[in-house]
């Protein structure tokens, strides 16, 4: 029987129904290849148990011939695959869990294979966004927060911007179309920021009255 962990999710990626005034813009998920390459680092590992294997069957070839020397190699291949392929899936189970949100309000990050846990980034706690465009139109939008608002590196971890620990900067991490993505963004934070907000003042007569800063 198949099961959906986020059955009780009334909205895909999101822990409960938006307000009548909130809407969606933008929806996606990490590519998983792009997830492995840059996040987990996939490359660097296989070129590291690359040199291992090269420099094993290059110690071995001056003691024994060729083709035994090569077959000394072969465990390192062997244990390269095999880290390789777990990373692969890592990347690929991280993808399937994450759904990246754009609202006209905020950035909500659902996020964590094991552990799923919901961030929501008003775009009022938005400092600045940056733009990391790689090939095939995929990219990280990172998030730099202000004021007193923080995430922890680790609990948000692949989807922050790497080393940034002491001020962690949440971000859409290896998105398709990154661009276009951004650019969603920055259309919805400038309106969202610059609407004027309404509050209560004192009246002078008697009657409630309000005022638009």
């Amino acid at each position: 029987m198949s099961h959906d962990d986020f059955a009780a999710e009334p909205i895909p990626g999101l822990p409960e129904r938006l307000p009548a005034d909130e809407y969606i813009i933008w929806q996606g998920s990490p590519d998983h290849k792009a997830l492995a390459r840059e996040a987990l680092s996939l490359r660097w590992v296989a070129g590291y148990f690359a040199l291992l294997t090269v420099w094993r069957i290059g110690a071995s070839s001056a003691d024994y011939p060729m083709d035994v020397s090569v077959m000394h190699g072969v465990p390192f291949v062997v244990a390269g695959l095999v880290a390789c392929g777990l990373l692969y899936l890592v990347a690929y189970v991280q993808a399937r869990a994450t759904i990246y949100t754009l609202t006209n309000k905020r950035v909500a990050m659902r996020i964590g294979a094991a552990l799923t846990m919901t961030l929501n980034l008003p775009y009022t706690w938005i400092g600045t966004a940056k733009l990391d465009l790689r090939s095939k139109g995929t990219g990280t939008l990172a998030f730099e927060l202000i004021g007193d608002s923080r995430v922890s590196y680790l609990m948000t971890w692949p989807h922050i911007r790497p080393w940034y620990m002491t001020r962690t900067q949440p971000a859409l991490r290896c998105i398709p179309d990154a661009e276009n993505v951004a650019r969603l963004f920055a259309e919805a934070a400038e309106t969202r920021i610059s609407a004027p907000k309404v509050t209560r003042v004192a009246p002078e007569t008697g009657a409630s009255a309000v005022a638009a800063e």
